[in-house]
């Protein structure tokens, strides 16, 4: 078994593995990395709601993408497992559900943010590499947190922050999809055994709006969650100003006019398919919340 690194080894340090450390974005050196294997699980990417330079975005996870399935194909790989994301598809017109069935955004859709439309674009190269003889399955999680987070996800640092009682409040209104990073290995460990080549499977959790969240997690960490909850509408107009402020001090926005767009439009999501195909059954959200608190004190983040 072989990791491809770029420069944060944490989640693989002690593992059994081999570990080869390289650039997304050169191409010969992912082409070694997939010598030699049967079986590709693409993860990296770059995550942004409106925090990240759109130009990054795009480079990391379109041409980052088409160096891995250059590479398979010049490896011979067997199977491609590749990791989207729920923010790629958009609802059809008079339904209220997404599914696998919905189109990917269209790259001149500015509605949408960079990362949604990078990762479409990603996604189109994979399914294009099946003409090309590539065995691909591609997976769209919804917004994944949980334990063993090493490197601080966008999630994991929303968690922390509220448990060290560093947001003075939340946004009302709108609702995410979460979901364990342990069903999103199951479920990606299943795709690869007998997820169905060119086929896409939605792996969601758990529905539920972000004060919602911060209360369940109050519960699991005993600091209470923030009294105060700001309507959605001032959290538009506040957003702008919000993230000049965090860029002035190199951090990373507690919140974006994208990631208000997100909660604010986001619909009920999904998973009938993987449950089908892939026996997918997501665990309930309390028990993550209770898994990645235990994590979090072990690591002295909490």
């Amino acid at each position: 078994m072989r990791a491809l690194v770029h420069k944060n080894t944490s989640a693989v340090d002690g593992l059994p593995i081999e570990t080869m450390r390289a650039d997304l974005l050169d191409g010969a050196a992912v082409l070694r990395a997939c010598q030699g294997t049967s079986t590709v699980f693409h993860l990296a990417g770059k995550i942004s709601a409106g925090w990240e330079p759109d130009a990054e975005v795009q480079s990391i996870n379109v041409l980052g993408t088409r160096n891995v399935v250059e590479g398979c194909l010049a490896a011979g790989v067997r199977r491609l497992v590749h990791f989207s994301s729920i923010q790629t598809l958009v609802l059809k017109p008079g339904t209220e559900l997404l599914d696998e069935t919905c189109d990917l955004v269209s790259q001149d859709d500015h509605a949408r943010g960079a990362y949604d439309r990078a990762k479409a674009e990603a996604e189109r190269l994979v399914l294009g590499a099946q003409e090309r003889g590539l065995d691909s399955v591609g997976l769209n999680p919804t917004a994944v947190l949980g334990p063993f987070d090493f490197q601080r996800s966008p999630m994991g640092e929303v968690l922390i922050g509220l448990g060290q009682g560093k947001f003075p409040a939340l946004v009302s209104g709108g609702y995410c999809d979460f979901v364990d990073v342990r069903d999103v290995v199951a479920g990606a460990l299943a795709a690869e055994r007998i997820g169905r080549p060119g086929e896409r499977y939605i792996l969601s959790g758990t529905r539920m709006s972000l004060v919602g969240l911060a209360k369940a997690w109050a519960v699991v960490t005993g600091r209470p969650a923030p009294r105060i909850a700001v309507p959605m509408a001032p959290a538009r107009l506040a957003a702008p100003f919000a993230s000049a402020w965090a860029r002035l001090r190199r951090q990373r926005p507690l919140f974006t006019s994208e990631s208000l767009r997100v909660l604010r439009t986001q619909p009920p999501v999904s998973h009938r398919k993987a449950e089908a195909e892939l026996d997918y059954h997501p665990r309930p959200l309390d028990e993550t919340l209770r898994d990645t608190h235990a994590w979090m004190k072990t690591q002295g983040r909490l």
